[in-house]
């Protein structure tokens, strides 16, 4: 009596990717830690600054969510309150964006491989911060061999940081009648280049188009508000270029 035939039996899916681990999220988390005073404090005169705008401070807070970049979400709110045209608004918000394309590129070939949701996720969290701290833990997963894990550790971090940031935002929006009028829109563009600087290498490009952003944002508030951020971040970009100087 002939054998039955053999029945091929096809070989197990892959396990998913880990790219929710807890202690990978929870180690991305208090990595960003160090960041995130600075950045609520951020966020804090950032919120008082759209509370205090001419424009509804509901509108003003979903800048937070919806365009998620502290220096775009500033020069948003200070177009929109000078009736800018929504052109300039655009443009200038693409301008001050222009370096996540760098900051995509780089993270794109060690997203390749995770699902569309989760690059979709991670794009939408990607600031200067959250690629900062996700670098170290990609480069920690390189030596480990364990990629999802520096995935899981990158979202862990990016997703403190959009936590704290939407919610000093809030927070800030909220008590704007209440805070002195110190918190001024225009000294937060040099202040946040100030706390950036302490967690870069102290080079003198670096110093020196921290100078350069803070008097052009300053000047240029009082002078020509509307295109004060945008000559800031041109003035900086230009300085920096031209000091060549390798870090210490």
């Amino acid at each position: 009596m002939p054998s039955a035939p053999a029945i091929a039996h096809a070989p197990p899916p892959p396990a998913a990717p880990r790219l929710a681990d807890r202690r990978a999220m929870a180690a991305g988390a208090r990595a960003m830690s160090p960041w995130l005073v600075g950045m609520g404090l951020y966020g804090l005169v950032v919120g008082v600054s759209a509370g205090r705008a001419g424009i509804p401070a509901l509108a003003g807070w979903l800048t937070a969510p919806t365009v998620y970049s502290g220096g775009a979400q500033v020069a948003t709110i200070d177009l929109l309150d000078h009736g800018a045209a929504p052109l300039v608004v655009v443009a200038t918000t693409l301008a001050v964006n222009s370096r996540l394309i760098v900051y995509s590129a780089a993270m794109g070939g060690r997203w390749a491989a995770t699902p569309r949701w989760w690059r979709a996720l991670a794009a939408y969290l990607l600031v200067d911060p959250s690629f900062a701290v996700g670098s170290d833990g990609y480069a920690r997963s390189d030596e480990t061999g364990d990629a999802p894990a520096g995935h899981a550790h990158y979202l862990g971090a990016a997703l403190a940081l959009w936590v704290t940031w939407v919610g000093a935002v809030g927070v800030g929006t909220l008590a704007a009648g209440r805070l002195p009028d110190a918190l001024a829109l225009e000294f937060v563009i040099p202040l946040f280049l100030a706390a950036e600087v302490q967690r870069r290498p102290a080079t003198r490009a670096t110093r020196r188009a921290v100078v350069v952003a803070a008097a052009v944002a300053v000047a240029g508030a009082a002078v020509l508000p509307q295109l004060a951020l945008l000559a800031a971040i041109v003035a900086a970009t230009a300085t920096a270029l031209a000091t060549r100087e390798a870090p210490r």
